[in-house]
């Protein structure tokens, strides 16, 4: 878990979503909401399955959390944010203005934290797993290539 820059999060009985995330003391903490990545259901939730992979692609772990949202103005808000917000990839500014952004903004600071016996090795399933893609607004459809001229048939 030290390693992980990525994990998957299900809550309830929804898909495992990829989530960019941060470990420190021992958990996870991801950032969602405007702005930043979607992860539907998560700041409302209490528990969560997070799943671990390898640089190989393979799953390595999986276990249950517990989601405990940190709320702006805290102590733990004012020490995780900043942490957090230092290891963000891409952001526009300061770290302390990412901070004072995500609170003005209600984004949720998320902790997972481990509750639980994770399933690993000889506990893992022996089946992919594999599931259909599911849909997305992004996806378009694929349209007729332009041609700047007429093309003419013998």
């Amino acid at each position: 878990m030290k390693k992980a820059a990525v994990c998957w999060v299900s809550v309830g009985d929804g898909p495992a979503v990829a989530l960019w995330c941060v470990p420190l003391e021992g958990s996870l903490f991801v950032v969602s909401g405007p702005g930043e990545q979607s992860a539907p259901g998560l700041a409302d939730a209490a528990e969560a399955r997070v799943t671990l992979r390898g640089d190989h692609g393979g799953r390595i772990v999986t276990w249950p959390a517990r989601v405990a949202r940190l709320v702006p103005g805290t102590e733990e808000w004012e020490t995780s944010a900043p942490l957090v917000a230092a290891k963000r990839l891409n952001a526009s500014g300061p770290t302390a203005d990412l901070v004072a952004r995500w609170a003005a903004e209600g984004c949720a600071l998320n902790r997972l934290l481990p509750a639980g016996t994770p399933d690993a090795g000889d506990t893992l399933p022996d089946a992919s797993l594999a599931e259909e893609p599911r849909g997305a607004t992004v996806v378009r459809a694929t349209r007729k290539p332009f041609r700047l001229h007429r093309v003419r048939r013998r």
